[in-house]
């Protein structure tokens, strides 16, 4: 099959189109930075190419999704975590403009080439959050950047609920406590523990928490179901029960259409 996987130039992204692409899927790394997709994908064994595509930047996401003919499988994989109060080139909140809106923008605008699946990465940090409608983008609201954070995986959640419910096979997955440079461009604690050189033993390798992303490709599991750890951060994916704010049917209606009004992209499958 052809699977996009944005974001796939490194960690979980990576591990995900790498072993996608050794099983004899054809796959398309979509990231920011060409060359350091480029690199990745020399690394890999299979039919692997790379294009440009900056979630935080909705012209760069629809000139990306111009580029594509067709696809079977997208995996919206790419995200950012931890970053101080920065906009997008369209004026959204960094972590609900990049991790989700950017994702949801690319999902309507490939919707009708899409032939079997959207799969997208969310984790369980939306345990800790409600969704804020009213001020999506913080502009009221005292910011949080782990607030932030955790709103745009659940925003994913809804979105998939919502995919599902429209008649789209849609599957959210969850690669657990992981091993990689997601919190790269994120300040304090977490920043610095990040940038240490050191072993983390208590943490996943991106391999293993690319699991639950490389079954959702080919499972014939219901539409909607949510893929996590077994042991909630470590473990093989198990099908995971979602809290009810993660599924509200009226919540995730209101949500796609804000979407569509702050996007200007819509999909009616």
């Amino acid at each position: 099959m052809k699977v996009i996987v944005t974001g796939g130039n490194s960690g979980v992204g990576k591990a995900t189109a790498a072993a996608l692409a050794a099983s004899g899927h054809s796959v398309l790394i979509a990231c920011r930075t060409l060359e350091k997709g480029r690199e990745a994908a020399a690394e890999m064994v299979g039919d692997v190419d790379v294009a440009h595509l900056d979630l935080a930047d909705l012209a760069s996401v629809r000139e990306f999704a111009e580029s594509v003919s067709d696809v079977d499988v997208l995996i919206n994989n790419a995200g950012i975590m931890g970053v101080p109060l920065t906009r997008t080139a369209d004026g959204f909140e960094a972590h609900i403009g990049t991790n989700y809106l950017g994702h949801f923008a690319l999902t309507c605008l490939l919707g009708d080439r899409i032939t079997d699946r959207v799969i997208s990465v969310t984790s369980a940090m939306p345990a800790l959050c409600d969704m804020h409608l009213g001020d999506l983008n913080w502009h009221t609201r005292r910011y949080s950047k782990w607030s932030a954070y955790e709103e745009s995986k659940l925003a994913i959640l809804l979105f998939t609920s919502e995919l599902a419910r429209r008649g789209v096979r849609a599957y959210a997955t969850d690669p657990g406590a992981t091993d990689t440079d997601i919190a790269r461009y994120g300040t304090g604690l977490m920043g610095w523990m990040n940038s240490l050189p050191l072993p983390r033993p208590y943490l996943q390798t991106a391999a293993e928490g690319a699991r639950a992303s490389v079954q959702a490709v080919t499972t014939s599991l219901p539409s909607g179901t949510y893929l996590a750890p077994r042991f909630n951060q470590w473990g093989k994916p198990k099908v995971a029960k979602l809290r009810a704010k993660a599924v509200d049917p009226v919540v995730a209606r209101r949500l796609w259409e804000l979407s569509a009004e702050l996007t200007g992209c819509d999909w009616s499958p």
